[in-house]
């Protein structure tokens, strides 16, 4: 399903009346997606590994509500948001939140994915117990430290625990280990750069074949590499777009589709599109409060796992200065773009040096254009009450679900 069709004014409500001819590699994963983040994005990644077609179900509102609680995004916003994952080919809307076998064979899919963790439905029971009797469940790895839940808690308690300090430095020295430093701290940093090379494969989830990742250190003013992926090729159009692209949401990623799609309107087919990023420490100066909800790592890896990325900066300057693009190792771009940018009396315009060079450009207002963490946290503000029982009969239901793991 093309991501222009989910845009469209009606969504499509039921699978499809003539089944699919069944493949073992037509894999099948569903799930809420609520503002997805990039522990489901892992889930699609190794369930695409598994095969080489990925349907995503994505639940209704109304059974996510019925079964686990109120939905932070709507269905639309969710199904914008697991569109735009390189490793989902069709995403399913209004998918059985208790996996139903009958959609998995008319979707032509003989396995259903699911992390090493219990689903359970409002009756407390098992949400794959159907197809795990049919054995017809695969288990992958759960993506640790990471979920809606948590989200939400981050925002309801209004922490900054999940803040990172020199990201950089630290996933820089994963590739030249200190042997003097202690063990734990690089098996860490070798972690954290493993899943990163993972996030940057391509869309079937070949690692080496996907997106080359950088790292920008202020003091020596240079784009550090950290995965080798498909650089830019010669005479490729570059495009830059930066942000903090924090609770990365159906707003970002509308942006960047966008961006693809002017692109090819004025005739540039042959784009390399690079991200930057900005650091926790940047992104809390000038919002304030505990944003980022998502520290740089939880943002880069949101950010690589979009369709519409080649490559990412991780801790790009706030302003794309004139020195700075000139220096990327991309190439120095054709283009910048940004939304609408409103500046305060007496701020400077931050993107001031690439107007001066001729290469910056807009993207307007567009349907989910107000959707950003400050919108995200608005909404679960607004509605504090209804959250917080929802993170307390989460918390009772997920120790039942463990019980049950377990």
């Amino acid at each position: 399903m093309p991501i222009a069709s989910i845009m469209a004014d009606t969504l499509p409500e039921h699978p499809p009346n003539e089944a699919i001819p069944m493949r073992e590699d037509r894999i099948w994963i569903d799930g809420c997606f609520d503002f997805t983040h990039h522990g489901h994005a892992g889930a699609m990644l190794q369930a695409k590994q598994l095969g080489k077609y990925l349907v995503v179900g994505v639940h209704s509102d109304e059974e996510i509500m019925e079964n686990k609680g109120p939905t932070v995004m709507n269905l639309r916003e969710r199904m914008a948001a697991t569109a735009a994952c390189k490793w989902a080919d069709l995403p399913v809307p209004g998918s059985p939140y208790v996996t139903d076998p009958h959609w998995m064979d008319l979707y032509g899919c003989k396995f259903v994915v699911h992390g090493d963790d219990v689903t359970t439905d409002a009756t407390g029971e098992d949400c794959y117990r159907v197809v795990k009797a049919e054995g017809r469940f695969k288990i992958v790895k759960r993506t640790p430290g990471i979920s809606t839940t948590d989200l939400v808690g981050r925002m309801l308690l209004c922490t900054k625990t999940h803040h990172l300090r020199n990201l950089g430095g630290v996933l820089l020295s994963a590739i030249d280990p200190d042997p003097e430093k202690d063990d734990r701290e690089t098996k860490e940093a070798a972690e954290l750069l493993e899943r990163i090379e993972a996030y940057a494969s391509d869309s079937f989830g070949v690692i080496g074949k996907g997106s080359t990742v950088f790292v920008y250190t202020p003091r020596t003013k240079a784009c550090n590499p950290l995965v080798t992926g498909v650089g830019p090729k010669e005479g490729q159009r570059i495009v830059y777009v930066d942000g903090g692209f924090d609770l990365f949401s159906s707003g970002h990623i509308e942006f960047l589709r966008r961006v693809v799609e002017k692109e090819k309107e004025d005739g540039n087919e042959d784009i390399y599109v690079v991200a930057g990023v900005h650091d926790d420490k940047t992104i809390n100066h000038w919002k304030g409060l505990n944003y980022p909800i998502m520290n740089m790592f939880e943002r880069g890896l949101c950010v690589l796992q979009c369709r519409y990325i080649d490559s990412i900066i991780l801790s790009a300057p706030f302003s794309p200065t004139k020195a700075f693009l000139s220096t990327l190792p991309t190439g120095i771009p054709d283009v910048v773009y940004h939304g609408p940018t409103q500046f305060m009396p007496g701020e400077e315009d931050t993107y001031a040096e690439a107007k001066e060079m001729g290469i910056f450009q807009e993207i307007g207002a567009h349907e989910f254009a107000g959707v950003n963490a400050g919108e995200i946290m608005d909404r679960i503000l607004k509605q504090r009450a209804l959250y917080e029982e929802r993170q307390r009969k989460k918390g009772v239901k997920a120790q039942e679900e463990d019980n049950m793991t377990n």
